[in-house]
Parts: structure tokens; sequence; C-alpha cells
């Protein structure tokens, strides 16, 4: 179950590299070290990411995703609205969700999942929308 703290907060934009990075802090949280943007490390619980569908599990409740850093495993998208429709490999799809684990590879439990397909302009922007984001982002 989600705790609701953790939902509280937007979640942070970032690329399954910037993930693998991370460690983890007492109390469940990530550090995602933003050394390369010139500002400290900021706790993740909640991440928001875009990759490419690679392959679904048989039971639908797993997804491997790939983004322009690397690839990342999303769980429980079978419990979330609209996760379904975009368990096809090929889409592009938008994934919130909390982080489970970083290495060998992030993993997530999905709150959200949409398809983005429909537009070239989402896959085009990702990345530069997160480096903007690690930019701003003042904690």
């Amino acid at each position: 179950m989600m705790e609701k703290s953790c939902l509280q907060s937007p979640p942070v934009k970032v690329l399954a590299a910037q993930l693998k990075r991370c460690r983890q802090v007492p109390g469940g949280s990530w550090l995602l070290d933003r050394e390369e943007y010139g500002r400290p490390a900021l706790a993740v619980s909640l991440v928001w990411m875009q990759g490419k569908v690679l392959a679904v599990e048989q039971d639908g409740s797993t997804v491997k995703l790939l983004d322009e850093s690397g690839s990342f495993v999303v769980s429980g998208v079978e419990r979330v609205p609209k996760g379904k429709p975009c368990l096809s490999p090929g889409k592009y799809v938008m994934v919130m969700g909390l982080v489970q684990g970083c290495i060998p590879e992030p993993v997530l439990q999905a709150v959200k999942m949409t398809d983005l397909s429909g537009n070239p302009l989402h896959r085009t922007m990702w990345e530069l929308e997160v480096e903007d984001l690690q930019r701003s982002l003042i904690s």
C-alpha cells in the first residue's frame, strides 16, 4: 500500500541512468545525485519517467521500459487506470511510480500510466524536460 506522504509532493522527472546512481536512505527515500547540475542530492520516492515498452510479463502486471539512458521495470500496472491499454511493445508511455529499487536497474511501483505514443514531441523533449527540472530544483 502506498504511503500518503509519498503522494503529497509532485513526482520528480528522472531518467533510468540517474536512478541507477541513487542510494537509499533511512525512511525509504532515495537520494538522487545531481552533482552534474551543480545541485545537492535530492530525496525522491515518487518519480515520473517516460519510455518505450520493450516487454510485458505474461500476466500483464510488470512491464520493461527503455528511455534515452537505459531500461527500467514497472510493476503493478494492471492496477492503475489506463495501465492495460499501454501494455503493447513499442508504445511510448509515461509512468508515475514509487521507487522500489535502483540497482541493477530501477524498479517502480506504478501509480499512473499513460500512453503518449500519439505525439512524438513527448519523446523528443523528454530528456530536455528532465535536465531543465534537475537544474531548476533548489533542494
